[in-house]
């Protein structure tokens, strides 16, 4: 991440996701430069897209491009944009950025998937919890919950940025839409990597993913 710079804005978008983004792809997602265009792969979303450098910088050290792109990050030539874009990124689902796509945008995936009869392939996706401002996601978990999509998981960075707040915290929100969840601390690998291979079978599953609130 050092290598980048022209994002100061969204530097703690990014660094509050490094320690998560990290053990997915290290440790959980059945996907590779070698996998990426390969049906059976797991899907990994980047729903807050607007914080992509930490994003950037696993793609780079899992060889999805060369580690070279890094220090143009941001500049009018480089394929890594302040928003990731799935046609210049490899490695990247969907183009991100715009608040309260992603979940909705993993809900169809799951669903295309289930209509395809492929039932390997996981589908992740990661918003922040500001996101949960947004009424789209909120649709989607319901539907998601109510539709049993197993094969659902979303990761919920909570930096304390979020307008609104729910009683008993985001956990409730997805428990009472019927999913499966954990909170964990998010700089905890391990803590991380058990949240993310809990078996959940017949419903979703959200990790709250708790860090230092932005500023700090």
């Amino acid at each position: 991440m050092s290598l980048m710079t022209g994002d100061e804005k969204h530097g703690p978008a990014a660094t509050s996701t490094l320690d998560a983004l990290w053990v997915l792809y290290d440790r959980v997602l059945r996907v590779s430069p070698g996998t990426a265009q390969d049906p059976g792969r797991d899907r990994f979303l980047l729903s807050k897209g607007h914080g992509p450098m930490a994003y950037y910088a696993v793609l780079a050290a899992k060889g999805f491009f060369p580690t070279a792109w890094l220090p143009g990050f941001g500049a009018y030539d480089s394929p890594l944009g302040h928003h990731p874009d799935r046609l210049l990124v490899p490695g990247a689902e969907i183009g991100s950025g715009s608040l309260g796509h992603g979940l909705p945008l993993a809900v169809g995936t799951a669903l295309g998937l289930r209509a395809q009869g492929r039932t390997e392939p996981a589908v992740w996706v990661l918003i922040g919890d500001a996101e949960l401002d947004e009424g789209s996601n909120h649709e989607a978990l319901a539907y998601a919950g109510a539709a049993g999509l197993d094969r659902l998981h979303t990761l919920v960075v909570d930096n304390s940025s979020a307008t609104h707040g729910w009683h008993g915290g985001i956990a409730s929100r997805f428990e009472n839409a019927g999913w499966s969840t954990a909170t964990v601390d998010g700089r905890d690998h391990r803590a991380l990597h058990e949240a993310f291979s809990a078996p959940h079978p017949g419903r979703p599953r959200a990790v709250i993913a708790r860090v230092e609130p932005k500023g700090d």
